[in-house]
Order: C-alpha cells, then structure tokens, then sequence
C-alpha cells in the first residue's frame, strides 16, 4: 500500500504516509492563506524519511485523501458569496425566525439561558436577499398551486439585480415532489444562460437534503452555497498543486458522514469537520481490530477538542439535524462535540469568579502561542505547558519550532499571574487543572446524556496534545486507565486513509408500519422498495460515476422510527433491502422494539401507540484495504525503562514545588517499556507526559497505556 492522507486543522497539518509497510507521521503549521503550502512543508518532511523526491513518492501512490476545516474557517469568516434565496410564497420568514430558537443553536448551555442578552448570528442570507414565488405543494407531493412562471422571472431579476452570487431555491415540500424547484432551475437557465452568467451556481434544496423540515432543509442548501466557492477554488487549488507534482488520479475528499468521495462528488457542506470525523473513523477501526470494545475517541490539537463516541461493534452515534456554527442543518454526520481546549487555546482571567478560563478563542497557527515568538501575546495552554517544564524548547514540533519560555512566563505574568495575584508558575498549574478538567467535564456530559458510565469505554487521546494531557484528563474524570493510540499525533490522517468511499442519500416517507387505531400492518410493499431503489440509484449513480463497477457497490439500509407521534426518532440499520412478506414487517418492528429497548430501557417501549417509518436512508459505498493496526493490548512481562537523556525540573497540579524528572527518547517506546512517573517521553511527533501516580506501558505501533497507580 501506498497511500498519502492529510487533515488540515487550525493550527497545524496532519501528514500521514503509508508506504510498502512503512508508516510516516509528519506535521506542519496549517496555511491558512495558501493550504497548499503547509501540506507541501508536511510532505516534504516525509518525503526526507523515505529518501524520496515529492514528484517520485506522488507519482506512485494510489491515492492522496484530504481532511480539510476549510468550511468551518470560511463560516467563522463569513467568506463566501452573496446569497440570493427563492422560497415557497408564504415562507419567506421562515429562515430569519429559525424556529424561534436561532439565538441559543450553537452556543453553550449558560448563554442559551440568558435570553436578554440573546443576540442571534448575523444572518448569511439578509431579508432583502429572500424572494417569494408564489406556488404549492401540498405534504403528499400534489400541486396545490401551479407555479407562476412570470412572476417567476420576475423574482429571478430581481435578486440578479440586487447582486446575488449564488441562488438557492427552497420550495416547501419539494422533497416529496421535486417538479417546481427542477421546474425553476430550467426557468432561471433559460432566462440567464451560462454564457451570460458565467458559473453562478443555483442549489436545489431537494438535492441537498432529502428530509422534511423547511427551516433546516433551508439552512442545509444555504450553508452549502456560502460554502461552494471557498471549497471550489481552496480544494481546486490543492488539486492543481498535487498535479504539479506529479499526482495523476483523482483527489478524495473525507466527509462528515465517515466516507470519502472525488472532489467532483463532494458538496462543500460534507466537508464541514471532516477532519474531527476522520478521527473518530480510526478510532473505529482500532477497537474493532484490537477488540477494545467501547471507545471515546478525543482529539486535542491546537486549536480544539473534539470527542466522539463508537460502542461495541463500530456502532458510531450520527447526528441526522447537527449544528454548524450557529444553524442546524439535515445532513447525516458523524455526531462530534468541539470544545475550545486545545493547545492554542487563549487563557484569560474572569474576573467574575476571579478565575481562569481557558477558550473557546484560540491563537491557531498565526500568531500562534506567546512562545512561538510569532507575535502572539495571550498566554495559551501551551505556554503554560512550557513554563510547567514539560515541553523542549529545542525539539518541540521535531525541532521545527523554537519554542521561548521568556515570552510564555511574560504573558502568563502579564494577563494571569498579576489579577491572580500568584506565580507565573502556580497560574500556569492553573491553566493545567482548568483545561483538564473541561476536556473530562466534555467527555463525562457527553456519555452520561447518552446512558453511558465513563469507566465502560476505552478513552484515546490523540493529536498533538493529546498524550501530553492524557493523565490530567483521566485524573479530572476519575478513571484509570486511558489510550494514546498508533500514531497519535496524526491519528486523524490515518483514519482519514482509512475511510470508504460513501454516500449517503435519504428521504422523507412517512411509513405507518403499524396502525394502532385499525390493528393493521403496512402492506404497500411497492411504495416502500421503490423508495429504496430510488435511493439506491442515486448512491449507485456517485460511484459508477467515479469509475467503480456496479459489482463493487455495496448498499446499507437504514431507517428512522418512532412510536406513533412520539418526537424522538431511532436509526435502525437493517439487513432487508426490500419487503416482500408480512413477516419481514414484522421483523423490523422486533428490530426497532429492541433497538429501542437498548437506548431507554427495555420495557419503556409502546408498541400499542403504534409504529412509523419517517425518514428511508441508503447508504452506498465501496470497501477500501486500511491501514492495518497491531494488536496493542499490553502483553507479557514488562521491560525496565532505557537510561534518561535528560532531566529537567517540572511543576504537576497537586504538588507544591519543583519534581526533578527524568526525560525519555524514542528508546521508551520500545514494546513492553514500563515507566512509572513523574517522567517524560519526548519523539519527533509528540510528548507524553506520566504525571506522578501514573504508568506507562509502551504497546505496538508506539501505542501507549496511562494506567493509575493504586496507593
């Protein structure tokens, strides 16, 4: 296998190299100006290892897969076109007022409950900019109102007059019968040919997203036009430098939903936290190989911290309306939670509580931390890292950045240490105990909402930071034991070479399987399989058209359920593709029943208010050969540590004073080594810190085991 894969984060990108057995980590700060140039520094860094030029090692690889928070930098920005949107006469309110709750979506608990400072998120697409057409659709996709083509014209001219980029059409109900919205897009080229406009794009919100629901069906296809042209021209541009280079073959794209597709089959909105979502795909594939059964998979990087769950089986929780940024959406996504944790995250004093907050604002690549000498003058968790003693000055990053502790203690004196009124030291143990507890905080909020204990998962903790705060994270949630896994510092690149090509495409069709009031079970098979085929189709369609062969293609049918008019809604993954027999309806009802049981307990189920099918999902793909991972599992006797190369006086929460601790070289990640902390293992791709009352054990493929000391 030969196989580059890269996730491009805040701060820094990801580069990921396999190559005939061999596996190559490298890092480089992200350009936010330029991508290319970040992903060709990490490149050549690789390249350096393999004694290979970049034309000889891209002209042989069999693919180059991108992870990219290109999106979700463009939103934080606002950069993008100037929207225009046409919507269903009547309905023209419906995206300003978003459900009423536009000024909480997004935001913290504490700032969703004070209302009177609400202030809701300037809006993408302004009032003047929202035009209505007058037509009608009616739930069961009969046209109660022909569409007025004149007036039609009219609305088009008028938001090509007022200088609308791009145009986005959303049409109530246009996902049970598309006519109108196909019907608009033929109008809108008829009257605007593409020689006179050029390549204004219009989006067609039943192509978007295939679910009911006006306001988040809206809000999928306007985030996808903002999004269209920063996608276009920042991929288009990576895509250009790897042809300069000699990469011939298509670029792929990870998306959100946990595959991967060519850029010409990526809409930008699939793209939005890919790199998070590749992460979380590793992490999958590693406990299913390794048989750790349930995972948290925690990517602290530089800029954030990102957790997401997969049970036993690989069954990863997807969030089917996820928010982005400040709007919620209908597009199926790996569910993540972000937190403003990472190593670049800004430390600043709250004089309310006359405290230390760490985040959400962070100092990413540019300027980057106090330390990097860069112009950065907010103290972040890594300056506190450094004057705390557990970074090297000289070899942070590989040696590639030269770390100052003077410019670090100056910002930690100057913002924390002075309203504090403590040691520059003691603000920094702060800035430690602050940030460790938010990220165990984030992790045990996120498994007790969802019925799970913390000591019943695997926690692994990647990314550049990750294994740097594995401990304190664990000490903050109270359990024992925690994974920093193969790879660490690049765990997401290597997930994001892990991934299948994938769609997922889905549809609203509410399916009354059985009727409570009648004491009937669904019998219109054919309505339903013609769903599925269509659905089918559609996923077929994306990957023939990426050169597989039908007999690849693989399909996966899920559906969302409920009990009667029962708002919450559970995915069932089934194995019929079709029905054909009333015992196969029963079959899915016994699927949904136990399903249910397993989510709110067995017994809360309520068969006799009946059960419906609202939302039919087909997932198609083709099975990619991953990067194998070892068995990691601690094994046999453990071997005595090598001989420190160094030691270096470090401060630890909990403990007054300066730990003279010894420091470790690559020698430590020898299989089997066992260090008991205080100590430090320094590499080129990270530095795992074994606080006091804490072992290490070094595993296959540099896997590391934190495990608690009993005292």
């Amino acid at each position: 296998m030969k196989r580059v894969s890269v996730d491009i984060g805040g701060t820094f990108t990801d580069c990921f190299v396999a190559w005939d057995g061999r596996c190559i980590e490298s890092k480089a700060l992200t350009t936010h100006h330029n991508l290319a140039l970040g992903f060709n520094e990490a490149l050549r860094n690789a390249c350096a290892e393999l004694a290979l030029s970049e034309y000889e090692l891209l002209s042989q690889v069999d693919s180059v897969r991108y992870a990219t928070t290109l999106g979700t930098n463009a939103l934080i920005q606002r950069k993008g076109p100037r929207l225009g949107l046409l919507t269903t006469a009547g309905f023209r309110a419906s995206v300003p007022l978003a459900r009423a709750k536009g000024y909480g979506v997004g935001l913290p608990h504490a700032q969703q409950m004070d209302v009177p400072n609400a202030q809701r998120p300037e809006p993408i697409v302004p009032l003047p900019m929202i035009v209505e057409v007058r037509e009608r659709i009616d739930y069961a996709g009969q046209v109660v109102m022909a569409l007025d083509e004149e007036q039609l014209r009219e609305a088009l001219r008028t938001l090509v007059d007022k200088g609308a980029e791009t145009l986005v059409v959303v049409l109530a109900n246009s996902v049970v019968n598309p006519a109108h919205e196909l019907r608009i897009r033929e109008i809108f080229l008829d009257e605007y040919p593409g020689h006179m406009l050029g390549a204004i794009p219009m989006l067609l919100s039943h192509q978007v997203a295939g679910r009911k629901g006006e306001y988040v069906r809206a809000m999928s296809t306007i985030l996808d036009g903002f999004l269209h042209q920063v996608m276009y021209h920042g991929l288009g541009t990576l895509e250009l430098n790897l042809r300069e280079a000699g990469y011939r073959k298509p670029m792929l794209v990870n998306h959100n939903s946990g595959g991967m597709a060519q850029l010409n089959s990526t809409d930008a909105l699939q793209t939005v936290h890919s790199g998070p979502v590749s992460g979380i795909a590793a992490g999958e594939h590693l406990a299913l190989q390794a048989q750790l059964g349930n995972i948290v998979a925690t990517d602290m990087g530089g800029t954030s911290f990102d957790i997401g769950i997969v049970v036993e089986g690989g069954v990863k929780h997807y969030d089917f309306n996820p928010v982005i940024e400040r709007w919620m959406v209908s597009v199926p996504m790996v569910h993540l939670v972000t937190l403003g944790a990472g190593g670049g995250s800004i430390c600043s004093y709250d004089r309310m509580f006359g405290s230390v907050q760490v985040g959400p604002d962070s100092a990413g690549s540019d300027p980057g931390p106090a330390a990097y000498d860069r112009g950065g003058l907010k103290p972040t968790v890594t300056d506190a890292d450094l004057l705390l003693g557990y970074l090297d000055p000289a070899h942070y990053a590989g040696g590639r950045i030269k770390l100052h502790a003077r410019r670090a203690r100056q910002a930690i004196e100057d913002e924390l240490a002075e309203p504090l009124d403590v040691s520059a030291i003691e603000a920094a143990k702060r800035i430690k105990s602050t940030v460790d507890a938010n990220m165990a905080n984030g992790i045990a909020r996120e498994l007790r909402t969802r019925g799970y204990e913390p000591e019943h998962f695997t926690i692994l903790a990647y990314g550049g930071n990750g294994p740097l705060h594995a401990c304190g994270i664990a000490r903050a949630l109270g359990v024992r034991r925690i994974l920093a896994p193969p790879f660490a510092s690049v765990f997401s690149a290597v997930g994001a070479g892990n991934m299948s090509q994938l769609h997922i495409h889905e549809k609203s069709c509410w399916t009354t399987l059985f009727d409570a009031s009648q004491q009937r079970f669904f019998s219109d098979y054919a309505q339903f399989n013609a769903v599925v085929e269509e659905l089918e189709q559609r996923g077929r369609d994306d990957l023939l058209r990426q050169g597989f062969a039908a007999e690849q293609i693989r399909y996966r049918l899920e559906l969302d359920m409920r009990y009667g008019n029962q708002r919450v809604e559970t995915a069932v993954v089934t194995s019929l593709n079709r029905l054909t027999e009333p015992e196969q309806v029963l079959q899915l009802i016994e699927q949904f029943h136990a399903r249910y049981g397993e989510r709110f307990g067995q017994g809360s189920q309520t068969p006799e208010a009946g059960v419906r099918i609202n939302t039919i999902r087909v997932c198609a793909h083709v099975e990619h050969p991953g990067i194998a991972f070892a068995d990691i599992r601690p094994q046999g006797e453990p071997l005595p540590p090598p001989p420190p190369r160094a030691h270096r006086d470090c401060h630890f929460v909990g403990h007054e004073g300066a730990i003279r601790t010894a420091i470790y070289d690559e020698a430590a990640l020898t299989v089997g080594t066992q260090i008991d902390g205080p100590a430090i293992v320094v590499t080129r791709a990270t530095t795992y810190l074994i606080e006091p009352g804490w072992r290490y054990r070094a595993a296959a493929q540099n896997a590391v085991w934190f495990t608690r000391l009993d005292h």
